[in-house]
């Protein structure tokens, strides 16, 4: 199963507590330690660490995502949520689909929005 990071913008301690409940590896950037970091500091600890990024912050990281991409880089995925749309019931299920749908290949240079 994928490993997560969540950012700064998305931790939200129910869905990862949620999540950690139901045996997903997942850290934020206050367990981390990245609280206050650029964008790109946190998609380059993300990459680091082996982790799939979580964010609410889609303009940002999916602009992060095509210049990682024209300079030839790589990052283990990100999945992007509109922020306070969904219900942590919502969010816990899209993000157990995707998990359960996506290998750790298939999400490399990957962004997966969830809807």
């Amino acid at each position: 199963m994928l490993s997560l990071y969540f950012d700064e913008d998305s931790m939200d301690q129910a869905l990862i507590i949620a999540l950690r409940a139901r045996g997903v590896d997942v850290i934020s950037a206050a367990d981390a330690e990245m609280l206050g970091v650029s964008d790109l500091e946190q998609l380059d600890y993300a990459k680091s660490q082996k982790r799939v990024l979580f964010s609410f912050n889609r303009r940002d990281f999916y602009r992060l995502h095509g210049q990682y991409l024209a300079k030839g880089k790589s990052h283990q995925g990100i999945i992007l949520a509109k922020q306070q749309r969904y219900s942590i019931g919502q969010q816990l299920r899209q993000v157990l689909e995707v998990l359960n749908s996506k290998s750790e290949a298939t999400m490399i240079n990957n962004i997966v929005f969830l809807s």
